[in-house]
């Protein structure tokens, strides 16, 4: 076999690819070239910050509070809920590019885990993209919000900190909203977007379980009680802990325990800003 090649230039470049359609190859690419030994961890290049990754010129990001609510019974509210799914699930793309280029201390099986994580992201969005197209919509038709990106920028310096606040906060959220989305559509019978988060649903409980697994290690390896740990860190970084709500069920096949989730529960309680 020839000498393999440096993955990170690569990672790099779909994390910064502004072309929809080229960064999903990108992504599949690099999954592909890391299993089948091509693509290896044979430079250090320089890691830097992200303010922006590479992202369409559309949609228009604003502040959550400036999002319209549109009623689902609309073909406009329909098709906005499926665009913000999908926006979830593109910033989802980045945002495993950037763990797997950023955190080089940490073994291969973390940077094979967030190529996994990056490549079924990609798929999510494919699919959810589908689904808007077939409504007379396209990605970028809708304004969204930066949040998921933001606390990504805000995490940037410690992996374990990332672990612990944006799978197990951010995107675990979830694993909590996923079944009522879907029984909303089921009431105006989109059964293949229902179809489509069934998929999602199965690989978001897998993604969270990662960032559950990299955060106790890395917690384990610093000689960190977990628990403690990721309380803090949460009223570090003032993160809001959605109120109520949770899928038990999902989130301790993800590597929650019954403890943290009460704890979870009363933490939302403490901090609700209403």
């Amino acid at each position: 076999m020839p000498n393999p090649t440096d993955i990170y230039p690569l990672i790099h470049r779909a994390l910064m690819a502004e072309d929809i359609d080229t960064k999903l190859a990108e992504v599949a690419a690099l999954r592909a070239g890391w299993l089948d030994g091509s693509l290896r961890r044979v430079g250090d290049d320089t890691v830097v910050a992200v303010p922006v990754p590479g992202r369409p010129v559309r949609p228009t990001l604003v502040p959550s509070s400036q999002l319209l609510q549109r009623k689902l019974s609309t073909q406009e509210g329909h098709a906005a809920l499926v665009h913000a799914i999908a926006h979830i699930e593109f910033n989802a793309i980045n945002l495993a590019l950037d763990a797997a280029w950023r955190f080089r201390d940490l073994p291969d099986a973390f940077l094979a885990d967030w190529l996994q994580v990056a490549a079924e992201e990609a798929q999510h969005f494919a699919m959810l993209r589908e689904r808007l197209q077939s409504l007379g919509f396209d990605y970028g038709d809708f304004p969204a919000h930066n949040g998921l990106w933001q606390m990504t920028c805000k995490t940037d310096h410690d992996p374990l900190v990332r672990m612990a606040l944006v799978p197990r906060i951010l995107e675990a959220r979830g694993l909590d909203v996923t079944p009522g989305i879907q029984r909303k559509l089921t009431g105006i019978g989109d059964t293949a977007t229902v179809a489509v988060l069934d998929v999602i649903y199965h690989d978001e409980v897998g993604h969270v379980q990662v960032g559950n697994y990299w955060f106790t290690r890395l917690c384990d390896e610093r000689g960190m009680e977990p628990l403690a740990t990721f309380r803090q860190l949460v009223a570090d970084y003032d993160v809001y802990v959605f109120k109520g709500g949770f899928n038990r069920e999902a989130r301790l096949r993800a590597g929650f325990s019954e403890f943290e989730l009460k704890m979870l529960e009363d933490f939302s309680l403490v901090r609700d800003p209403s």
